[in-house]
């Protein structure tokens, strides 16, 4: 094992700050070993406890992870302090925010919401009364419901209502990195699921149990960054799965709701601990940090006795404004709903994806790869539209798209197509919360300008 870092101090709270002071000045990097606790105590002369005191403090606020026999390690995204921000390179285009189109938000209406004092509900009655009109249309029971600061703090709030850190948390692979980095930053173990276009598969949820988690973290739909959404069929057998297993915590983070563009399918209720949360970034603008949890009654009741003690409720202000929304027609999900509408992918302003049927064959590869080589891929069949799948989508990093820019110059030039599957054309989508991801198409593809081949059926 590789130590790349020697914390000093004399006591445990000498040591962590020393870490984390390094961890912020970008002196240790992320999955850096710390030392082992007996030789770092031997090194500065002090007790194995007061080491081992400063490894848990460290792992208490998320900056160090604890691997048993492997040591302890920096976690992926330690929360001291906001990401630097991202510089892409000319011609890549930053996917990563997330945010929806500013034009396609509705304008916030003038509300006077009633004084709210101490000791009042934490929900406002109008509020209540909409949110639990749409969870029991969709078949969720809303008895239940809290009002948190957006998806992740209901997220966050759920699970350390039940879980301790070193607990494990089953949730999709790919999956969501802000929510991979709050797992690991409350400490607790992830377990990947893998998925199709459907979702979780029933026998990775079952995997993921027998290996011991505590907890599950689904996105029912438009989930990020592949935009896969539950069915009926999906949403029966993964029911079937928990239901064998009454003592895991079931959280589902239904961040785009109805206008995901799919329909809502939930397996709240099928174990005891559950909680369904809800928010409005999507359709109404980020801005409005509001979600509404609904949940069974133990796990509503500690979210809110913990919320009270910090921050004590989400600001009235916010909770009429978007019940104000919520009940005019010409505003409830309309443009926002026109954007995420039909699928979870979300069209970028000079192209396409292949998922309008429309628009099917005239999709171009990317902005950035049609100023490069000026390649299309082959036509697929219009009538089924294509989804991306999980198998076939990994994050895109500068040098995948200087490769891929490279190898589309280079064929243009040549006058030849590489032989290579890392020659192809790529198709670059912007997912429901902005992740970057890509898919390759089949080998027959040609340049731009010239006559399309005969479709084919795909390898």
């Amino acid at each position: 094992m590789l130590i790349q870092y020697r914390p000093t101090g004399r006591n445990a709270n000498e040591i962590a700050r020393d870490v984390e002071t390094a961890v912020r000045e970008g002196r240790i990097a992320a999955g850096v070993a710390l030392p082992p606790v007996r030789g770092l105590a031997a090194e500065l002369g002090l007790s194995p406890v007061t080491v081992a005191a400063a490894y848990r403090e460290l792992r208490e606020k998320g900056i160090a992870r604890g691997n048993g026999r492997a040591g302890t390690h920096i976690t992926a995204a330690p929360p001291i302090g906001p990401r630097p921000p991202l510089v892409v390179p000319e011609g890549v285009r930053n996917l990563i925010a997330g945010s929806p189109d500013p034009a396609l938000l509705p304008r916030l209406p003038p509300v006077t919401p009633p004084p709210r004092l101490y000791g009042d509900p934490p929900v406002t009655p109008r509020l209540a009364r909409l949110a639990a009109e749409q969870f029991r249309a969709d078949g969720i029971d809303p008895a239940h419901l809290a009002v948190v600061g957006g998806a992740l703090d209901g997220v966050e709030r759920v699970l350390g209502a039940w879980l301790r850190p070193g607990d494990g948390v089953a949730m999709e692979d790919p999956g969501y990195p802000p929510a991979a980095d709050l797992l690991g930053a409350m400490d607790l173990r992830v377990t990947a699921m893998q998925m199709d276009e459907s979702g979780v598969l029933p026998d990775a949820l079952a995997g993921a149990l027998a290996r011991g988690c505590q907890a599950v973290l689904f996105t029912p739909r438009a989930q990020a960054p592949t935009g896969a959404a539950w069915d009926q069929a999906r949403a029966g057998k993964l029911r079937e799965v928990l239901a064998a297993r009454p003592d895991v915590l079931v959280v589902e983070d239904d961040h785009a709701g109805p206008v995901s563009g799919a329909g809502a399918h939930s397996v709240a209720g099928v174990v005891p601990r559950w909680a369904t949360i809800r928010s409005v970034s999507k359709s109404l603008g980020p801005d409005l940090r509001l979600a509404v949890l609904a949940g069974d009654a133990v796990t509503v009741s500690r979210v809110e006795g913990r919320q009270a003690l910090g921050t004590g409720w989400v600001s009235f202000l916010l909770q009429e404004t978007v019940a104000e929304l919520w009940e005019d027609p010409g505003h409830h999900h309309g443009p926002a709903a026109a954007r995420l509408g039909g699928g979870a992918w979300r069209a970028l302003p000079d192209h396409q994806p292949a998922r309008d049927p429309d628009r099917h064959r005239d999709a171009d590869v990317s902005g950035g790869l049609q100023a490069g080589g000026g390649h299309r891929r082959r036509p697929q069949t219009p009538a089924a539209p294509q989804r991306l799948t999980p198998s076939r989508a990994q994050p895109v990093t500068t040098s995948m798209a200087q490769r891929c820019a490279y190898n589309c110059q280079k064929a243009e030039a040549t006058g030849r197509r590489p032989n290579s599957s890392a020659g192809r054309p790529t198709q670059w989508w912007a997912g429901p919360r902005g992740v970057a991801v890509r898919r390759r198409w089949p080998r027959g593809w040609w340049r731009a300008g010239e006559p399309a081949p005969a479709p084919r059926g795909r390898r």
